[in-house]
Parts: C-alpha cells; sequence; structure tokens
C-alpha cells in the first residue's frame, strides 16, 4: 500500500476531497497540519488513516518530525504533497530529506517560485514574455520606466495580486522606493486580460484533464481597492491556450502535479504580437486557488479530485467530463453597498446557483468576502451575472 503524506489537509475546506478520493483508491492518506483533530471536518477525519498535529506548519522541526514519525510508522513514503502555492519550498525540502521522487525538490524551486526565473522557461517554450527588471535600484528603474511607459512592481517569490503595484510616473516609482520594498521585480505593463491553463499532468508529463479561467477585471484593483472578486472557468479551452499551456508544461518539466499557469490575452497589439495573442504571465504549480477545483467540476460534470487521485494512483482516470457550462465566480465586499441585495439574487438567479456563502478569511483579500458560483450556457449571460452583482 502507497503512503501519501498531505499537508495542511483543511485548507483550502474543501481539500479533504483530494484525500478522500486517495483513500477510495487504497492509499493510506497521513495528514499532518496545525489544526486541532477534532476541528478537522467529518469527511476529512475519515479519509486520513492517521493525523499528526503540529504546534505550526511554519516549523520545519516540527514537520520534519512528523514526516519521519509516518516514515517509522508505515514505511516508505510514496508521496508529500499540499496542492498549495504557500508550501512548494517546504514540500520540496522535505523530499530531499527524505528521499521523496515523486515531485519538486529543492534545485527545481527557483524557476517555480520566482518571477523573474519563470520568463527563461517560458521564452523556451516559445512563449513571449514582458520586459522586466530587478527592482533594485532607483537609476535604472526609472531608466527602465522611461523605456517602457508604465509598470508593475510585485514580489518576485510571492502569490498573486499581493503586494501587487501600478508604476504610472516616477512620482509612484519614488514612493515605492520609499516604502522600502526589497525582494521586488520590475515589469512592463501589459494590456491584456488574465486567462489560464489549468491541467492535470500525469507521471510521463502528459495532460488527462485541462480546462482554464478568464478574469475579466483587474487583480490588483481587487486586493489594493478592494474591489469584486471575479472569474469564470471557460466552457471549451481554446486551441491558442492550449498550446501555449502543453509547451509550458513540456519546458517546465512538469510531471504528476496539478498545474495553473496564467497567461495574457492582449487586447491591442503591441511589440509582444498581435491583438488576441497569448503572452506568459507566470506559473503556479498547484491548483488554482480557493474553490476554482469545484468550478471546474461544475463547469465540466466531472470530478477533478477523483481525476487526480487516479493519476497519483497510476490508473486511466474514470472522471469523464459531462455536459458542459462557463461556470462564474463573483466576491462580494461586507463593506461596499449593492443594488441587488442577497434575497434578490436568489430570486433571480436560484437556478443557476450552485454555492454561495462566506469566503475564507485567508483568501477574502484576493476573493471577496462573500460568495457567488453559477453557471450558464453562454458567456453572455456570464457578463450579465457579474454586472448585476457588482456595484
Amino acid at each position: 500500500m502507497k503512503n501519501f503524506i498531505f499537508l495542511s489537509p483543511n485548507f483550502p475546506e474543501s481539500y479533504w476531497r483530494f484525500c478522500a478520493a486517495l483513500k477510495e483508491r487504497g492509499l493510506n492518506v497521513l495528514g499532518i497540519g496545525d489544526c486541532p483533530y477534532d476541528e478537522l471536518r467529518p469527511e476529512l477525519r475519515a479519509a486520513l488513516t492517521e493525523y499528526y498535529r503540529v504546534g505550526s506548519l511554519e516549523n520545519y522541526d516540527e514537520v520534519y518530525r512528523a514526516v519521519a514519525f509516518f516514515a517509522f510508522r508505515y514505511g516508505r513514503i510514496d508521496w508529500l504533497e499540499s496542492n498549495n502555492e504557500y508550501w512548494l519550498e517546504q514540500n520540496a525540502r522535505l523530499r530531499d530529506d527524505f528521499n521523496i521522487s515523486t515531485g519538486f525538490r529543492s534545485a527545481d524551486m527557483p524557476p517555480v517560485k520566482f518571477k523573474s526565473k519563470m520568463k527563461a522557461r517560458y521564452e523556451a517554450a516559445g512563449i513571449p514574455v514582458a520586459r522586466y527588471r530587478m527592482a533594485d535600484d532607483y537609476a535604472a528603474c526609472a531608466a527602465f520606466l522611461k523605456e517602457v511607459g508604465r509598470a508593475v512592481v510585485k514580489p518576485d517569490n510571492g502569490v498573486g495580486a499581493n503586494a501587487t503595484y501600478r508604476i504610472a510616473c516616477e512620482d509612484d516609482l519614488k514612493k515605492f522606493f520609499a516604502a522600502g520594498h526589497a525582494g521586488y521585480i520590475m515589469e512592463e505593463y501589459i494590456d491584456g486580460t488574465i486567462c489560464s491553463y489549468d491541467a492535470i499532468i500525469d507521471g510521463a508529463g502528459q495532460p488527462v484533464f485541462e480546462t482554464g479561467n478568464v478574469t475579466p477585471g483587474s487583480l490588483m484593483d481587487v486586493v489594493n481597492e478592494r474591489a469584486e472578486s471575479c472569474f469564470y472557468i471557460v466552457k471549451e479551452l481554446s486551441d491558442e491556450v492550449r498550446a501555449k499551456g502543453r509547451a509550458a508544461v513540456k519546458s517546465f518539466g512538469v510531471k504528476s502535479r496539478f498545474v495553473h499557469f496564467e497567461f495574457f490575452r492582449l487586447n491591442a497589439d503591441c511589440h509582444l504580437g498581435k491583438k488576441g495573442d497569448i503572452v506568459a504571465l507566470e506559473v503556479n504549480m498547484r491548483p488554482s486557488g480557493g474553490c476554482s477545483p469545484d468550478m471546474m467540476n461544475y463547469a465540466n460534470g466531472t470530478d477533478v479530485y477523483r481525476i487526480w487521485a487516479d493519476m497519483i494512483a497510476g490508473i486511466p482516470p474514470a472522471g469523464a467530463c459531462r455536459e458542459k457550462s462557463f461556470c462564474a465566480f463573483i466576491g462580494r465586499r461586507k463593506e461596499h453597498v449593492y443594488a441587488l441585495p442577497h434575497d434578490a439574487i436568489l430570486q433571480k438567479y436560484g437556478a443557476c446557483l450552485k454555492e454561495y456563502g462566506e469566503v475564507d478569511k485567508a483568501l477574502a483579500p484576493a476573493m471577496g468576502d462573500y460568495r457567488y458560483i453559477a453557471c450558464f450556457p453562454t458567456e453572455a449571460e456570464v457578463c450579465a451575472f457579474f454586472k448585476d452583482l457588482s456595484r
């Protein structure tokens, strides 16, 4: 029997389904987390062979001892994973220390975690990338800003749009440097709509499931301006995004993973390509955040948790896609007043809604405080849904 250690299996909340699917396929599922066992949801407790609570997942020594305990008790550890961006480097270090070959090691981390290192892999795949430089010298950055016109600064090793800022003029650049930021990358501003390639990749580097999403607005505005968070899972993945995604999978050497690769679809002609062309943004070697896996299921009439577990177990995926639709997410803010209140949303969109409720506080800055998820047959209906539920 294979031993699978799942770190932080309770976050995001839906990740218990990964554990349950692994158990269904006969694996020993061994959980490590900092949540008290009695506070784990019953479905997760039922899926775990054993759970080891640590005082903090940030404490490497504690987590190391937990893995060592499981190795002593159950034998060789075959897999160790969290499916969580925050723990990628820790996961890789643990694989180093316990000689777990099914996943990235520490030596693989730079192009996976650092935006400045991702670019060479994207370029090797034939995918254009934005011009950039490290934000470590004011004079050099001022010259770069003059060259590109507008820019964005963000942590070189960071997640999403957190701590990300627009630089429209030299005054913005002065304020950025005055704030004492360190470890940032400065990229030219790209006029494009964010889209993604989301896939489960098997041990041979081949996709066993593919989809994608589109984010109509600005992720920076969602975080920095407390705007509504809106995105949707596409009904059908476009050929150009599929081709770019598969090329990136090969260039990054992805195997046995759920991935979320982000791109820009250009809104206008520029030096990177023509309007509608796909250019690189960044890679994420884990599922798209929050409730995205559930949305993929709603959009495709499938079960990505089971498809992923089939990939881990080395058996053909059983979760065939059925009737497809667009699946839309909007996260609203508690402090804002909306023209369409909750009861009116239920009355107008009740037949389309898949779920609604509070967003986990850890995800709220990027995804809003209260979510609505709904499915529609057309993109026009998605746009109308977003318009109705926004301010």
